[in-house]
């Protein structure tokens, strides 16, 4: 482990930092770039992050759309803001943690997890940002995820 985090966890909180702003640049829903992108290629980011990370992330996240013949959607939930918007490295480093806590509660891979994640409603909770949801703590939006809600949270 070089630095304050492992290398995994580092090339995890690149790959959702990517999907984030791919998810900008053509107003999507997370889940949507997930599902376009699918398994496969999220794998393949995944195990190349290290590489990816030498170069512009606009760069990576232009060639992705291309390659992936991502379409742009009508979700801006950037113009809808109100208050501060997080960047894309801020929403990469909370969609991380609740990957990890995933993979960690349901022994599952790490892409597995990250499907399920961005699959969840959590994710559209997290998209809101005229909430306070995104900047919860990790712990209680894992929470919210195992119990389908967020009505439990303290």
């Amino acid at each position: 482990m070089t630095g304050r985090e492992d290398k995994k966890s580092n090339d995890l909180f690149f790959v959702c930092s990517l999907i984030e702003l791919i998810a900008r640049k053509t107003k999507n829903y997370r889940c949507d770039i997930v599902n376009t992108l699918g398994e496969e290629c999220l794998r393949k980011i995944y195990n190349l992050a290290d590489v990816y990370h030498c170069e512009d992330i606009n760069n990576v996240a232009d060639e992705l759309i291309c390659k992936a013949g991502i379409k742009n959607g009508n979700f801006d939930n950037i113009s809808n803001a109100r208050f501060n918007i997080p960047t894309h490295w801020d929403i990469g480093k909370v969609y991380k943690r609740l990957i990890l806590g995933i993979a960690e509660e349901k022994s599952m891979d790490i892409i597995s997890s990250l499907i399920e994640a961005y699959s969840s409603f959590v994710s559209g909770k997290i998209d809101d940002y005229n909430s306070s949801f995104y900047y919860d703590s990790p712990e209680n939006i894992l929470l919210a995820f195992n119990e389908g809600t967020t009505e439990s949270r303290m």
